[in-house]
């Protein structure tokens, strides 16, 4: 990094002393009724833009107009994702690849057609030429999130037909993507640890006939090994993540999409969304929290102690000082997120094989008394559950997966969702989506700079 001056460093504090207020919007023109601030309707739920024929979220129900609270059901095309997932449970058998394919082509594939979509996720997860040398190696990042951006983006040059819209070609460059993400993460993630952490480095090719999840893990271990307890349930993990219909980072991919970008711009411009916070990088705040809480309550703290600390904590005094507990509520869903259900339900086997039962419950102590706590603090009228979050950073240490790639490892399973909104925001939308903002400042006299 280039060395910095205290005189420009000077220069740009002054500079932000001129403006900072310039950016307060006055109290009344925020009060307008008319004005779906984040996009959300006055009762919390999200401003309808568009329809779907990919997945749904369901969490409540209307009844006279006011939502009453329900189970969380997700289904992907129609099918709930539980029953995927307990197909897929039962049968032992790796289920991402076949959730990619009903996402992308809208319905279920029959043995062969699954057998041939995985034998073309083969083909397509090869790297151009040299990839790896002059987009990882030679520009490596600090963020994995960043650099997979960077990454998408550079794809585009690397495309014979990369502004082609037609179906096919978009069939085409999402199956590299669905492909390729994963094996750019991973080597990422090794170029950040050499020159970041100065540690060794090895970069290791996907095997064939694996699984998706196989092969991450397989790439991203020192020695490839891996049991096959911790690779179906990292494929349970990527089912749980490939879709989930309304959110920021789908509404970012499909917004890029209706201008009529190219694939690399818009899927680029998901990764970006889904690394904030607020977003997909929710997960690593979580198992943030978590560590905290340990480390200042003790692995199995009493409930006064546990108590204490998470009032510390949405007091803003204790944990990150943002006063939230990570991990907890959900724009739609209300009594119950059926992804955290699933992970709780499946977690317990591992979490013994790693002597790590305490965890789950600890977590699940802190899921039970925060939601108390935060209902009681808002006078909510309605319930509210833990999100997937809360969970899936907790399940990704005990797969030893380092929270640098809890982010980037949501961003390869949500691929396949954000290409098939893609390719029916093109498909379907047919106009360019234009939200609107009101000016608070209608009009002012231009000064000379000689008078000012």
């Amino acid at each position: 990094m280039a060395t910095i001056s205290p005189v420009y460093e000077q220069d740009i504090h002054s500079l932000y002393a001129k403006l900072a207020a310039q950016y307060v919007i006055p109290q009344r023109c925020l009060n307008d009724p008319n004005i779906k601030h984040g996009l959300r309707n006055a009762d919390g739920t999200g401003v309808l833009v568009g329809v779907s024929n990919i997945g749904s979220v369901q969490g409540y129900y209307m009844e006279d107009g006011v939502r009453q609270p329900a189970p969380g059901r997700l289904y992907y095309r129609g099918i709930s994702v539980e029953d995927i997932v307990e197909a897929h449970r039962a049968a032992g058998t790796f289920g991402y690849e076949e959730v990619a394919y009903l996402l992308l082509i809208g319905k279920l594939p029959t043995a062969r057609q699954l057998e041939a979509f995985r034998h073309l996720l083969e083909q397509a997860r090869e790297l151009p030429e040299r990839f790896n040398e002059d987009n990882i190696l030679r520009q490596p990042s600090a963020n994995i999130m960043n650099q997979l951006g960077r990454c998408v983006l550079d794809l585009y040059a690397y495309d014979d037909n990369p502004d082609d819209t037609s179906l096919e070609n978009l069939t085409r460059q999402s199956v590299e993507l669905i492909a390729r993400v994963p094996i750019i993460s991973a080597n990422a993630y090794r170029a950040k640890r050499y020159y970041y952490e100065h540690k060794s480095m090895y970069l290791h090719n996907p095997a064939p006939g694996l699984s998706l999840s196989e092969n991450f893990l397989r790439m991203l271990r020192k020695d490839k090994q891996y049991t096959p307890e911790e690779a179906h349930l990292l494929d349970l993990m990527m089912i749980l993540h490939a879709e989930h219909s309304s959110n920021n980072s789908t509404f970012v991919c499909r917004a890029m999409s209706s201008s009529g970008t190219d694939t690399y711009s818009a899927i680029a411009g998901a990764v970006g969304s889904l690394k904030g916070p607020l977003h997909g990088g929710a997960n690593a705040k979580a198992l943030d929290m978590f560590t905290d809480v340990k480390a200042n309550v003790g692995a199995d703290p009493t409930d006064d102690a546990l108590s204490a600390y998470l009032d510390r904590i949405l007091d803003k005094q204790a944990g990150d000082r943002s006063g939230k507990i990570y991990g907890l509520g959900h724009a739609v869903y209300t009594m119950s997120d059926p992804r955290a259900v699933i992970i709780k339900k499946y977690a317990l086997s591992l979490a013994e094989h790693k002597g790590r039962e305490g965890d789950l419950v600890l977590m699940d102590r802190i899921e039970r008394m925060g939601i108390e706590k935060i209902m009681d603090r808002r006078k909510r009228p309605i319930a509210m559950c833990a999100n997937v979050d809360m969970y899936s950073g907790l399940i990704y240490d005990m797969l030893d997966i380092p929270p640098d790639m809890f982010t980037p490892l949501f961003a390869s399973a949500r691929m396949a969702g954000w290409c098939a909104h893609r390719m029916e925001e093109i498909s379907t939308g047919l106009r360019i989506m234009r939200p609107a903002y009101r000016a608070a400042q209608i009009r002012r006299a231009y000064i000379p700079v000689e008078e000012r």
